[in-house]
């Protein structure tokens, strides 16, 4: 892999040696203080990195504008990517809040528990909101291949209504559908959960909120 990437063949030694220097760099700058408010935060995954959104004077928004889109941490060595439990969360959104995340307005991730269970004692004017992606990922696992296509067309209207009510509406007729086409449990996921992926409707208009922020960028 060091050869393919730079041309030539590098030792082990160095590599390591380059490791170490980056990942200290790396230390130093998930260290430094955070200023201003920060009313979005998308905790997500990239291979083994946190990414954290910011809005700035511009809206983060789901129409591709990610200028202001602005990385607050990292997780090189994987260690909590592989953890994921309210222990790991607990010391991350910790440091966060030590070194000055303020005016977290909404914060968007999947459904794991570890997190969400500690937004409320670090933010808890916050709202959560479940990553819309990874919520019609879940449903398609109860979805025949054939049908995916389907139902992800049918779950992506009940996003694009204009207000909540109109949304949960959206929804019952789905999961109506869904039992329509025989498919109980995806029928039931949506039931079920639908209801935590709405919360950026109480959010301004094009914040972002139903997407996930790894898809858009990766810099």
């Amino acid at each position: 892999m060091p050869q393919a990437l730079w041309g030539t063949r590098v030792s082990a030694s160095t590599v390591t040696d380059l490791n170490q220097k980056i990942y200290k760099q790396i230390e130093q700058w998930c260290q430094q203080p955070l200023v201003g408010d920060f009313p979005y935060v998308f905790p997500g995954w990239s291979v083994a990195e946190a990414q954290l959104g910011r809005r700035g004077e511009k809206r983060l928004g789901a129409d591709g504008d990610w200028r202001c889109a602005e990385r607050l941490s990292a997780d090189p060595g994987g260690e909590r990517r592989r953890k994921e439990d309210e222990a790991s969360w607990t010391e991350f959104l910790r440091g966060l809040k030590g070194r000055g995340l303020k005016g977290v307005e909404l914060l968007v991730s999947d459904k794991c528990l570890g997190l969400v269970e500690n937004v409320v004692d670090f933010y808890p004017e916050a709202k959560w909101q479940r990553c819309v992606i990874h919520f019609y990922r879940n449903v398609w696992t109860a979805v025949p291949t054939g049908k995916v296509k389907q139902v992800a067309t049918m779950l992506k209207a009940i996003h694009a209504q204009e207000d909540a009510e109109a949304a949960k509406q959206r929804a019952c007729l789905v999961v109506e559908k869904l039992r329509a086409m025989k498919l109980a449990r995806a029928a039931e996921i949506v039931e079920n959960g639908i209801a935590e992926t709405l919360s950026y409707y109480s959010m301004p208009p094009n914040t972002g909120a139903v997407c996930e922020p790894t898809t858009r960028w990766n810099g």
